[in-house]
């Protein structure tokens, strides 16, 4: 017995027919190179590696040891993107660090780290993006000095708009 197709339906690439899976419908497992160089440029090394080199800069005061702080800042965080890669292979499930955290430390936690996620971290990491992308272009119309703090904001507002545009359609 097939199911009925309509114009609405979205074909999700499975591992098995649903009938030889007991009903069950997965997603295939697959990531490609550029996959994972997508995911892990856009996650970890984000638009702060444009921002923050300048304080870097100046509290260290040199060169040399501002490279040398960004190399142990790196490897740190090889280490937790390995620890959350063995992570992943430990419990295959869907849904990252919130099933990461229901399985360690139960229900509770669970739900306020993807609370928070959802209502802080990832809106203020959205709205730095759109700041830092708003400051460097503005750098370009206003190459002498500072861009204005208002066209900062209301081109990052712009901007922050089209995103939660694109995300919506």
């Amino acid at each position: 017995m097939s199911p009925k197709i309509s114009k609405q339906t979205v074909f999700i690439p499975l591992d098995k027919s649903p009938e030889d899976n007991g009903g069950k419908i997965q997603m295939k497992r697959k990531i490609t190179l550029l996959n994972a160089v997508s995911l892990i440029v856009g996650s970890i090394i984000g638009s702060g590696i444009f921002v923050s080199p300048g304080g870097v800069l100046q509290y260290v005061g040199s060169g040399g040891m501002a490279l040398l702080i960004w190399a142990i800042c790196g490897i740190l965080c090889t280490i937790g993107a390995l620890c959350f890669s063995e992570l992943g292979t430990m419990l295959p499930s869907s849904g990252g660090e919130y099933t990461y955290i229901l399985h360690a430390f139960g229900d509770l936690p669970a739900f306020l780290t993807i609370w928070v996620n959802v209502l802080i971290i990832r809106p203020g990491a959205q709205a730095v993006v759109s700041l830092a992308f708003a400051e460097y272009s503005l750098a370009l119309a206003f190459p002498d000095c500072k861009p204005p703090k208002l066209a900062v904001i209301f081109l990052a507002a712009i901007a922050l708009s089209k995103l939660i545009a694109l995300m919506t359609e």
